[in-house]
């Protein structure tokens, strides 16, 4: 009788434990889907200094399945894969960076997602991931608008 106890212990267990995989999937790829697209940035400091206008209007940011891609102007900023965990408080998000500045090397970061708006905080690469939203040293701290897909020209008859 113990070991039947113990079997079906083990089995509803592994059965919760499926549940919440399952539960934690679908959030990955519920708030990745909501990171697809095209994204410029309305704001951004790094090291504690704010990003000028000028450099705002210049950048964009595209993610497609789990990459992204940001610009500036014609330039490849960085390229990275991406690897997100919404169950975490505040959510987490990793870039693996494959081109840019930091290439091959981790960088980790908080997110949050807002309908159209995207916030990021970063550490350097290497560093400890940041637990809150704040401008700082060894701190990039982003927010980014969704692009609306251009609505087509109506027919000329």
């Amino acid at each position: 009788m113990n070991t039947i106890h113990k079997l079906l212990l083990v089995t509803l267990a592994t059965f919760a434990i499926s549940l919440v995989r399952a539960a934690d999937d679908e959030a990955v790829k519920k708030d990745l889907a909501q990171l697809q697209g095209e994204w410029t940035m309305v704001s951004a400091s790094a090291d504690g200094q704010s990003m000028s206008d000028d450099m705002l209007k210049q950048m964009k940011r595209v993610c497609k399945g789990d990459e992204i891609t940001v610009t500036m102007g014609d330039q490849v900023f960085l390229k990275a894969k991406i690897t997100i965990d919404p169950s975490k408080k505040p959510k987490t998000i990793d870039y693996d960076m494959t081109e840019g500045f930091s290439k091959g090397k981790k960088q980790l970061g908080i997110y949050e997602l807002n309908g159209d708006t995207f916030k990021a905080c970063f550490n350097s690469a290497g560093a400890e991931r940041p637990t809150e939203f704040k401008a700082g040293d060894g701190l990039t701290l982003s927010e980014w608008k969704r692009q609306k897909p251009a609505a087509s020209e109506p027919e000329k008859k």
